[in-house]
């Protein structure tokens, strides 16, 4: 080869070789950005925000005004959740100190063991007016009856297409209905059966796991229901707001509502499926009703 021929070749390979040189810096940056995403994804599974919402409501008594309720989702009890987690989570809520306790399912993932271990954390929730819980899917493909049978050993209410006349034992002269619902994926919601009994004018307030059950509760007259079910995306990027500004048409976390019917939808505590979480961060809810009547 000519010194020529040597020189051009040089020339070739110094070329091919400069864009990827000038990549590097860019590769670079992607690489620290990928880790730091990582990072934090496997850190919020650890952090517990609480989240402090006033809802209102025309049907809730003026005597009823201020109820505290603090609402519990998805715990997922399992082997990506720590024993800790949960524990801070209930010293959370009792230090909030709520009138009730909403419980809204899927306390563990899929195995059975893990079901006394949940319910004797959960039964250390202490409300003035009594803990109250529903079932989700994962409680059913876990064992459903194990762990209602758990729950209500430790004195928590177990709602199961069913409802009671709710009355403040501080507040007489007062009083809505609070039902729960079983879990709909499972194809066993009945919200006729868990609305039996109230009457047409009080205020309702429905627990139920999944908020597919919006539209009929809208219809049934329901005035708030409590949910979780979607980890509120779990791992997510988004606003609940779209780039027009209107909410989304599937609320994913927060306080929404169709017609009358207003629905809060906790993110959750637990994870599925990999034990992560981004811009997500579990979720103990204060909710406070508040009645137009003051």
């Amino acid at each position: 080869m000519s010194s020529v021929e040597r020189w051009t070749d040089r020339r070739r390979r110094v070329a091919s070789y400069e864009p990827r040189a000038a990549n590097a810096p860019r590769l670079r940056s992607l690489a620290a950005g990928l880790l730091q995403v990582a990072r934090r994804a496997f850190a919020e599974p650890l952090m517990i925000a609480v989240e402090r919402r006033e809802i209102v409501l025309r049907r809730l008594p003026r005597q009823l005004d201020g109820l505290r309720v603090v609402q519990l989702s998805d715990i997922h009890n399992g082997p990506f959740t720590a024993p800790g987690q949960i524990e801070r989570a209930v010293e959370i809520a009792n230090s909030l100190r709520p009138d009730v306790i909403a419980l809204t399912g899927d306390y563990v993932s899929h195995e059975r063991e893990y079901a006394a271990p949940c319910a004797e954390i959960l039964g250390r929730l202490r409300a003035r007016c009594g803990v109250f819980a529903v079932l989700g899917n994962h409680d059913h493909w876990t064992d459903a009856k194990l762990i209602t049978d758990l729950f209500r050993a430790e004195g928590i209410t177990v709602l199961v297409n069913e409802g009671m006349r709710f009355e403040h034992p501080e507040r007489p002269g007062a009083s809505f209905w609070l039902a729960g619902v079983d879990d709909t994926m499972v194809g066993l919601e009945d919200l006729p059966l868990a609305l039996t009994g109230s009457r047409a004018d009080e205020m309702k307030l429905l627990l139920a796991h999944n908020p597919v059950v919006l539209r009929r509760a809208a219809r049934a007259g329901v005035d708030l229901v409590l949910s979780g079910h979607t980890h509120g995306g779990q791992v997510t990027w988004r606003s609940e707001s779209s780039p027009s500004g209107r909410p989304r048409r599937r609320l994913l976390r927060g306080l929404g509502g169709q017609g009358a019917t207003q629905i809060y939808v906790s993110r959750g505590l637990g994870t599925v499926v990999l034990p992560v979480r981004y811009g997500c961060l579990p979720e103990v809810s204060l909710l406070e009703l508040k009645s137009t009547e003051c």
